[in-house]
């Protein structure tokens, strides 16, 4: 065969393989017909993992041997003294902690969807586990610091997801914000009514909702979260009741009411809503 066309071929098939198109199996034996013995790559030369980590440690020169190990003792430094620092500096050191893990976070997604999201993943349960380990510290127990927390977090959640186009991120943004709607509404309601928890829910079910066609224009994923959001604030009543409310009248009946009404208005509106979210 034509020595050109065999590089074709082999290249074509290297493409298969990075692309996941083919098993490895498969590339390999194709590889074994159309490549010389000499230019196939063994498995364990591509994918073993130790062997790069051993390549990477022997090609190491002294200055990056001094900066991991600097780095290092100043990551060990951190951790071990971050109690005796000032209140601004440890806000500080969890600030640029949380923005390392997103930007490392973004970069990789570029290369590995997965590792780039647990990175980033880390990055946001940093901001609200370093928030609240800061309260803890500090002895500032009263609910509206941990909920103002926890608020902030859901905003930032809500617009980095939105922008890095990570729906799950801005899904846990909204839940996040139920959850602080819910305590608020916990702290200043006493005794309330059964329609008075209804009416507390439902206007914001059907903001969601509307907001979900609003936005189905300029983006599908953000109309898609939108509308899951209303799905879950629709039955936060009953949620809610149960969680903060003593006695719960007629809460049977009220989830299968909701259900009947919810599911008919999704069939009533499929033609329209399936075109909001998919």
């Amino acid at each position: 065969m034509n020595q050109d066309r065999r590089q074709i071929i082999v290249k074509e098939i290297d493409h298969w393989r990075r692309s996941k198109l083919l098993p490895d199996q498969y590339c390999d034996f194709l590889l074994n017909l159309y490549a010389e013995q000499d230019a196939i790559p063994t498995t364990k030369e591509q994918h073993h993992t130790v062997g790069k980590a051993i390549a990477a440690v022997q090609r190491a020169t002294g200055m990056q041997w001094l900066l991991t190990f600097g780095t290092f003792t100043l990551i060990s430094f951190v951790v071990l003294y971050f109690n005796e620092f000032h209140p601004l500096l440890q806000m500080a050191v969890v600030s640029l902690a949380v923005v390392l893990f997103l930007r490392i976070g973004q970069r990789l997604r570029r290369r590995n969807e997965a590792a780039g999201l647990a990175i980033t993943s880390t990055g946001m349960l940093l901001l609200l586990g370093g928030g609240l380990y800061m309260l803890n510290l500090h002895e500032i127990d009263h609910w509206g610091w941990k909920t103002g927390l926890v608020a902030f977090c859901s905003l930032f959640w809500v617009v980095y997801g939105i922008t890095a186009r990570i729906s799950m991120l801005h899904l846990c943004g909204w839940l996040a914000a139920i959850l602080v709607y819910a305590w608020l509404l916990s702290q200043f309601m006493i005794d309330p009514k059964w329609y008075e928890v209804q009416l507390y829910w439902l206007p914001i079910a059907c903001l969601f909702g509307w907001s979900s066609w609003f936005f189905n224009r300029w983006s599908k994923a953000v109309s898609a979260v939108l509308f899951v959001t209303c799905s879950l604030v629709w039955f936060m009543p009953e949620l809610y009741s149960v969680m903060f409310v003593d006695e719960a009248i007629w809460l049977q009946l009220q989830l299968i009411i909701k259900i009947a009404v919810g599911g008919g208005l999704l069939f009533s509106m499929r033609k329209k809503w399936m075109v909001w979210v998919v």
